[in-house]
């Protein structure tokens, strides 16, 4: 097995996409990351490291990483790949914040990399994937929802910053920048009764597939289902504009978010964490 490097994201997405799409729900992020690297390189304010793994020709896993996030690898074929990908970050000095894949590759490399490197892992989150094809509509809900603009964007920097303090513990890099850039691309929505009460990003991120989230609803405005209509209305939205799938994260451990998803048509697919190194 060998690994090959990519410096061109065009090069990587024509090499790379076909293996991805054999799981397309489950590789969703990683499709989602190629598409924007390709259609929106402003987004990334550092190089990225693309890559893949071969063994005769075949694909084994495929990889990346996006300064400062986590590495993000793929379904791998021959867990033998996950050695040689922790030499090479090894070898280059880089230091990883840790690695999100699914539950099986995530804990191989968290191994291998403490023990190439002596870094200890902590599992940060424990995520489910969900995929959607057709909309069940939720019950009634007071409100509509609308494409936000420039004029939402202080309420939904709040909103951004309390997102990631729940969510992550701390104030993820370049808030107010994605903000602005899902602005631009107008993949921001929100629901309203009588003021913005929940908001979604939605946007089509790969060949026959729509990605939703973050998803954000304020604390006083919970438990009135202005978040599941939203999403629904979103989730549509991106099926009518030629979607064959839309697809979510949540976390394992709120009940709540799981099965209001559920409600309007997610369908588990498979679980996925989220390891930090230190």
């Amino acid at each position: 097995m060998k690994l090959i490097l990519f410096e061109d994201a065009v090069t990587f997405c024509d090499r790379t996409q076909p293996y991805l799409l054999h799981y397309p729900a489950e590789h969703n992020l990683l499709l989602g990351i190629q598409s924007a690297l390709v259609r929106v390189p402003e987004a990334f304010t550092t190089s990225p490291d693309l890559f893949l793994v071969e063994s005769a020709g075949e694909i084994q896993a495929v990889g990346m990483r996006t300064p400062p996030y986590n590495l993000v690898l793929s379904k791998v074929q021959d867990l033998g790949a996950v050695d040689i990908i922790a030499d090479y970050f090894q070898q280059v000095e880089t230091t990883l914040a840790g690695i999100n894949s699914f539950v099986g590759e995530a804990q191989a490399f968290s191994q291998v990399w403490q023990s190439h490197t002596g870094q200890s892992s902590t599992l940060k989150m424990h995520l489910r994937i969900h995929q959607l094809t057709q909309v069940h509509r939720p019950m009634s809900v007071q409100g509509y929802f609308r494409k936000a603009t420039r004029r939402d964007r202080k309420q939904l920097l709040e909103w951004s910053e309390a997102f990631s303090l729940e969510t992550f513990g701390a104030l993820e890099t370049d808030i107010e920048r994605i903000l602005d850039l899902q602005l631009k691309r107008q993949n921001l929505y929100v629901w309203c009764d009588r003021k913005q009460v929940s908001m979604v990003v939605g946007r089509v991120s790969q060949p026959g597939g729509g990605r939703i989230g973050p998803v954000y609803t304020p604390p006083d405005c919970r438990r009135r289902g202005y978040a599941t209509a939203c999403v629904a209305a979103v989730s549509q939205m991106l099926l009518d504009r030629g979607a064959q799938r839309c697809c979510l994260f949540t976390d394992i451990t709120n009940p709540t978010s799981n099965h209001i998803y559920h409600t309007i048509g997610y369908e588990a697919v498979c679980d996925w964490y989220d390891y930090r190194f230190a």
